[in-house]
């Protein structure tokens, strides 16, 4: 453009200059003169004009082929917990214990320097109960004293960063991804202190768990549809999982997911294959998708070496149906499996001192030397344990007085193989039987069994209102969580704990101000009532809170009664 400026500029130049060679009177000669000058300047504006209007559609060509858009916040938390109850043990089988010991595969009793003397001298209690015969058939193995209190965690800030990738590839194929950032202040380690299923950083928690100072993959997919010039579309990569209807609403936002939020939200690489019904039914945003997806990978990157697997690749599947997306009125149906899951994921975390003290007493010698220091160590699974089955029904209705409302219904079914880890099968309890290690010298303890391999269905229900309010919107919320409740809602970004996963009750209410169409101020609060343990979660069997707190069940990690999250959060969408 700036080329074809000046040739012109030349050319106006070339023939001013032969106007002023032409033999004319003086006069003649400026008036000539002034008009060609203005008729260069004329040019020159109307060309400067060009110029920007086309370099503006040239760089809005270019950015067509890359959008980004994305949201900030930054959230403040009052976290209150009660009755934090932690009073680990483990179910052994004493009559195996017995059988060795009489038969002396462990040593003598009264050798002090035998794996069963240093056992029974380290533990006079269990010593004199065996001594006793009061250790019989399979009991708890107490691993440590009974422990209660409050915690209060006054403030506690994070901050979110979403960005945002859309890219239109052809006519009928684009992409989409976000880039997800979760930090609390003050701490970019990204790594936590195992004392919850939520505390270690894994592939399907990491957008909801607080990590670091850094960008993470939360989605990153295609979208192939009209295949074919058919009703048909393709949708491969790391799936949109996260924060799906009714979720979204206490969020104040879109449609965040593809699967229900009151059973997913979870990131999960995988496909789906959907077909968009309503243009054969004629019913205004019905879509039938069919989802397939890999939620671990047993064997490349793991931790066990040359062939020597225990662990399965675990699959997902099933299908999600909008039966009505008219804009007023949404219903959808969603019915999954999960097949081959394992007894965790693969993840990082910091190994509690108390544990160490436990099952790690050689390390803890020097560990108490440093007792502000945790060893950071990569963990994974150690076998399958079952399949699991999530179905469920949600509805939700934007009237046009601006009324928002919805009901959710989950059900979840957990069939367990038998199998079990340290902390159990699947929703059951592990079995623990004494066996020497490598080296003869000391008694440990192994899982064997699980205590449980019963089909076990667990139910849950979301009931929520949002309406009108001045500057903003107003609104209730309620979700109620049985004792198998088992859904895949863990990248939820709750501090305390996904409130969808909770086996119990959660009532939450919030308040959003309306700042501007993009910015607005949500105050909350959320109350927690557990009922039983291990919500989130399908390792170990769930025990009633009340009888933890009153010493008849244990848990091996620490469990709590009841917990309330004031929360105030300024979130800005650019």
């Amino acid at each position: 453009m700036r080329t074809l400026i000046s040739i012109l500029v030349a050319n106006a130049l070339f023939m001013s200059g032969q106007a002023l060679a032409a033999p004319n009177d003086v006069q003649n000669e400026t008036q000539k003169i002034t008009e060609l000058k203005q008729q260069l300047a004329d040019i020159t504006e109307q060309l400067d004009d060009l110029n920007n209007r086309v370099d503006k559609t040239e760089r809005h060509t270019s950015l067509d082929r890359l959008e980004i858009t994305g949201d900030f916040r930054t959230k403040a938390h009052s976290l209150h917990f009660q009755d934090v109850v932690w009073s680990p043990a483990m179910k052994v089988n004493f009559n195996d214990f017995g059988a060795k010991a009489m038969s002396g595969a462990f040593g003598m009793p009264n050798d002090l320097n035998s794996p069963l003397g240093k056992m029974m001298q380290a533990n006079p209690d269990l010593a004199a109960a065996f001594q006793n015969g009061m250790l019989q058939g399979v009991m708890p193995y107490v691993l440590a004293p009974k422990s209660v209190q409050d915690i209060d965690n006054d403030i506690y800030y994070t901050t979110r960063l979403r960005l945002n990738l859309k890219a239109k590839v052809w006519d009928n194929v684009s992409f989409a991804g976000r880039l997800s950032m979760f930090k609390n202040w003050g701490d970019s380690t990204g790594v936590q202190v195992f004392d919850s299923w939520r505390s270690f950083t894994m592939d399907g928690t990491s957008s909801g768990n607080t990590s670091g100072d850094w960008l993470r993959v939360e989605r990153a997919y295609f979208d192939w549809k009209k295949i074919n010039g058919s009703e048909f579309y393709l949708s491969i990569g790391r799936r949109p999982s996260t924060y799906g209807p009714p979720s979204h609403y206490r969020e104040n936002e879109l449609r965040g997911g593809t699967p229900s939020g009151h059973l997913v939200n979870f990131n999960f690489d995988g496909a789906t294959l959907g077909y968009n019904l309503g243009e054969i039914t004629g019913v205004e945003g019905q879509v039938v998708r069919f989802c397939y997806g890999q939620g671990f990978e047993s064997q490349w990157g793991n931790g066990e070496m040359f062939g020597d697997i225990v662990t399965k690749d675990t699959h997902l599947g099933g299908f999600n149906i909008d039966a009505i997306n008219d804009g007023t009125n949404f219903l959808q149906f969603t019915l999954f499996g999960a097949k081959d899951v394992n007894d965790g994921f693969k993840g990082t975390m910091a190994f509690p001192t108390q544990l160490a003290g436990i099952f790690a007493p050689t390390m803890y010698q020097d560990m108490q030397k440093f007792d502000n220091f945790n060893f950071v160590t990569r963990v994974q699974p150690s076998g399958v344990i079952g399949d699991m089955y999530l179905g469920g029904i949600g509805f939700a209705r934007e009237e046009a007085n601006d009324i928002k409302w919805f009901a959710s219904l989950g059900w979840t079914r957990a069939e367990p193989n038998g199998n079990a880890g340290m902390f159990g099968g699947m929703l059951s309890d592990a079995i623990f039987e004494a066996e020497l290690n490598s080296t003869g010298t000391e008694i440990i303890m192994v899982p064997k069994t699980s205590d449980d391999s019963d089909t076990k269905d667990g139910y849950g229900i979301y009931v929520g209102v949002q309406i009108p309010a001045p500057y903003g919107k107003f609104g209730l919320e309620y979700n109620y969580g049985s004792k198998y409740w088992t859904p895949f809602t863990q990248a939820q970004d709750d501090p305390i704990g996904s409130k969808l996963a909770t086996r119990g009750h959660v009532a939450e209410a919030y308040y959003i101000f309306d700042i501007n169409p993009k910015m607005f101020i949500k105050l909350a609060g959320l109350y927690y009532d557990y009922e039983y343990t291990g919500s989130g979660t399908p390792v170990g069997a769930p025990q009633k809170i009340d009888d933890v707190l009153a010493g008849s069940a244990y848990s091996m990690l620490p469990v709590v009664d009841t917990a309330f999250d004031m929360n105030a959060s300024l979130t800005i969408n650019f």
